[in-house]
């Protein structure tokens, strides 16, 4: 009996301690169990002291042309790959041309008779003329024919248009290349029938060249920037940006002028570019890497204030290993979730370990 007293009484003492070493998940009021808030570990908000917004950008031609033909028809021939250079006036694409000769063919046949029944007009106005100057026919028969005569040679008229129509058809059979350039794309292979301006190639015209840069959403792109390269730094100046951000990561692109002394740069090439932060968002703040937390609407931290936690919208602006540069709605001294962001939700109660 005694042994079993203390059997009981062992299980008791183990129960005891394992319910005081779970008191982050559970607690009892009059013996019925309650869930505690869980705890997290915060971090600070500090005021960060990077001055600059480092961003990669792709180079890119200032001038990119869709080429495409202005008739359609089989392709025939292919002289070109992506990736070749090219002259103006080079022969890119040739088109099966046999409709296009016959269509000449009966442009051709239709001024010739156009023209016979132009000069028929004419002859019969002159012996009408003639005929009228001596009363044997009336006045009403001579207008009649000189109606004739510009039926005829409106009919000439259209008949030589539709002629010159035919004519250049016939020339957009062939594409060529508008410009000096670098064929950054071909599309289109010999044996496939092509609609009317159906793009075949995408031409990147030689000349001046820009570097395309995607800006976050919260951020004004500044009128001049910097691009950084293995002989130092040189200064580019925004030329255009878009005037919708885009739907796939909600960024701006903006194109920035690059100076002639990158013209050795390949079309396609990844550079690094900086940008001054305090002329763009004001107050930076410096935050630990974990608390960026992004659930499909953008970066964001997890505020906590009064026991209660609150999703802030934020801009990243750099990263390193350990901490993240940010602007947003924030103040130096906030208190942020820095571990388990994944694991809240809006208006969640939790308990704050010491930061």
């Amino acid at each position: 009996m005694a042994r079993t007293s203390a059997n009981m009484l062992a299980v008791l003492s183990l129960g005891l301690l394992l319910s005081g070493c779970d008191d982050t998940q559970a607690d009892y009021a009059g013996g019925v169990p309650v869930i505690l808030p869980p705890w997290v570990k915060t971090a600070r908000v500090e005021l960060s002291n990077v001055s600059v917004l480092g961003l990669s950008g792709v180079v890119r031609a200032q001038v990119e042309v869709p080429l495409s033909f202005q008739v359609g028809g089989r392709i025939i021939a292919r002289k070109v790959d992506a990736g070749q250079q090219v002259l103006a006036g080079e022969l890119l694409f040739e088109l099966d041309k046999r409709d296009l000769q016959q269509s000449v063919k009966m442009a051709t046949a239709t001024l010739q008779a156009a023209d016979l029944a132009l000069a028929s007009a004419i002859n019969d106005l002159q012996r009408h003329q003639q005929l009228q100057s001596r009363n044997f026919i009336s006045t009403q028969a001579l207008e009649n024919s000189r109606l004739s005569v510009r039926e005829a040679q409106t009919r000439r008229d259209v008949a030589l248009a539709h002629l010159g129509q035919m004519r250049n058809a016939l020339n957009y059979g062939e594409l060529r290349a508008p410009a000096n350039g670098v064929l950054m794309e071909v599309a289109a292979e010999v044996g496939q029938v092509l609609g009317v301006g159906q793009t075949v190639a995408v031409l990147a015209q030689a000349g001046a060249r820009d570097v395309e840069v995607s800006f976050p959403e919260q951020i004004k792109p500044p009128a001049q920037g910097e691009l950084l390269l293995a002989q130092g730094a040189s200064i580019i100046t925004r030329r255009e940006q878009a005037g919708a951000l885009e739907s796939i990561g909600r960024t701006l692109r903006v194109r920035y002028s690059l100076p002639s002394t990158a013209d050795t740069l390949l079309l396609g090439s990844v550079v690094r570019t900086r940008f001054s932060i305090s002329a763009i968002t004001g107050r930076t703040f410096s935050v630990p890497l974990a608390a960026l937390n992004e659930r499909g609407s953008g970066p964001c931290v997890w505020r906590l204030h009064e026991g209660l936690v609150s999703a802030v919208a934020v801009t990243v602006l750099t990263l390193d290993s350990e901490k993240a540069q940010i602007s947003g709605p924030l103040n130096p001294g906030d208190h942020i979730v820095s571990v388990g962001t994944h694991l809240l939700a809006e208006r969640m109660r939790v308990r704050e370990l010491n930061p």
